[in-house]
């Protein structure tokens, strides 16, 4: 399939997005298909994706670094979670240390998308710096995550269009907000929320958590001390393979544990919350989530900092629905108590979107990705020698963007050698599937969402992500020729 093709807008492989799984998928590319070209298409003007887009205090992974970070090039540091800027300064010390950086194109942002049969490859709108500028690619991976990066989701709050104060959403943080010695009202529960609260809190006068409903919030030791002191007397190459195994085990153990014992696993993170709250301090209804572990997304907070934040009186959690929000005050249903806070935060959620809002066609027949079940997890129903890269709900996002990576490579190298110029995964007509969600949480985020996501499906190999060594032996051991179209057409 590698191409000889010596134009300089002609590659076999375009990648776009320039974020973690950007970078993830170069590697990947270098490391086991080095003979195949590719580009990297950053609409933004830097690389990091999440981590350079999110200026919000606090901002942090919500997972470990162990996993978070590559398997081929190691979070060093003994913090399990790490902010933002730390974060996107590993993305371009890895970008930099393998050449990846070099083939990066900033300030191109992909506008549509069509695949060719007759040419057998793809032609890309790109508005660049110089204007529009057509590309051509024989493969594409959409490393574009799973949300919007320019529009975030509207927040439906009676009245907030009134406030007089400032209305921010954490997606869009102002770099001049002033929030020292503010009243300010975090709408939200989840982990923006979470990460939010303990880190102005220091400067407001008072932060409130507004929530609908609670969260389950665990507190995760920054020190990881299990790795910590083996790594005083083993090499430094062991350390970071113990870190990550482990990291890779426990969580999922964890995981596995929440979902055949909710009852218990609900007792032990309440019981794990009242540790951390003030002695005494109520657990109903701000910390008592009516759902199970893990059917929502779990949040952690590095060395517990935002029980410290309520312990140490500069916080506090109220659950209940917004009656109406007016010019100055917040009131709430079935309470006389009105918030009135200087500054209201919109933590609501993301509003999701795949492979970038981009344009795709098929022959200029246009594709509607919310139509179409994803292959693996990995490739769309229908759309030739197309990737997109989708992360785990329960786990760090990059093993799914390692597990999709380490499949297209294989792809690629499985076209190459058989002269292959085109894979169209296809559901089998009789098969009967049933659709099923292609992310497994219950969020209102997600809920809201599903009309916008690809589906799933309750057959292989249309089945959505489960775990990531799982996921990761069948896409490089697995079978390549279920329900995929290949064909071998001269160009």
């Amino acid at each position: 399939m590698a191409t000889h093709n010596d134009s300089p807008n002609f590659y076999d492989c375009l990648i776009i997005g320039a974020g973690i799984s950007g970078i993830n998928v170069a590697y990947r590319l270098q490391e086991q298909s080095p003979n195949q070209s590719y580009a990297i298409l950053e609409a933004r003007d830097s690389l990091g994706g999440t981590w350079d887009l999110f200026r919000y205090p606090g901002i942090r992974s919500d997972s470990d670094m162990y996993t978070f970070g590559f398997e081929f090039y190691p979070w060093k540091e003994y913090r399990t979670m790490a902010d933002g800027a730390s974060i996107k300064q590993y993305l371009k010390d890895a970008a930099s240390t393998f050449g990846i950086d070099e083939h990066i194109r900033y300030r191109h942002k992909l506008l549509a998308a069509n695949w060719s049969s007759d040419q057998q490859n793809w032609s890309l709108n790109v508005d660049t710096p110089n204007g529009k500028k057509n590309i051509r690619s024989r493969f594409i991976v959409f490393c574009t995550g799973y949300y919007d990066f320019n529009e975030a989701m509207p927040a439906t709050i009676p009245g907030i269009e009134k406030f007089q104060g400032k209305v921010v959403h954490p997606q869009f943080w102002p770099e001049d907000l002033d929030y020292k010695n503010k009243e300010v009202v975090i709408v939200g529960s989840g982990a923006t929320a979470v990460t939010l609260l303990p880190n102005i809190a220091k400067e407001t006068n008072k932060v409130i958590m507004l929530q609908r409903s609670p969260t389950y919030i665990a507190a995760v030791p920054q020190r990881d001390n299990l790795s910590y002191w083996p790594a005083k007397f083993l090499p430094l190459s062991w350390t970071y393979k113990l870190r990550r195994i482990q990291f890779l085990i426990l969580p999922f153990l964890f995981f596995k544990f929440c979902k055949a014992f909710p009852d218990r696993a609900r007792k032990l993170l309440k019981k794990g919350a009242a540790s951390q709250l003030p002695e005494g301090y109520p657990l109903e209804p701000n910390f008592d989530p009516s759902y199970g572990p893990w059917d929502q997304r779990l949040c952690a907070s590095p060395d517990g900092d935002f029980y410290k934040a309520i312990k140490d009186g500069q916080a506090e959690v109220v659950t209940a629905h917004i009656k109406q929000v007016t010019e100055k005050s917040i009131h709430l249903e079935g309470s006389d108590r009105v918030l009135t806070p200087d500054i209201i935060v919109t933590a609501t959620g993301l509003k999701l979107i795949m492979a970038g809002g981009t344009k795709l066609s098929v022959d200029n027949e246009p594709t509607e990705v919310s139509q179409k079940h994803l292959w693996k997890g990995a490739m769309i129903e229908d759309v030739p020698n197309a990737a997109v890269v989708l992360g785990y709900t329960n786990a760090s996002w990059t093993l799914g963007s390692d597990a999709t990576a380490q499949f297209v490579t294989r792809l690629l190298n499985h076209m190459d050698k058989n002269g292959l110029s085109q894979a169209v995964p296809k559901v089998d007509p009789k098969s009967g599937m049933q659709d099923q969600s292609v992310l497994n949480l219950k969020s209102t985020y997600i809920v809201k969402a599903e009309g916008s996501l690809p589906k799933a499906g309750n057959k292989a190999p249309w089945l959505p992500r489960s775990h990531y060594l799982r996921d990761l032996w069948e896409m490089k051991f697995g079978s390549i020729t279920h329900d995929m179209q290949f064909s071998r057409i001269s160009t």
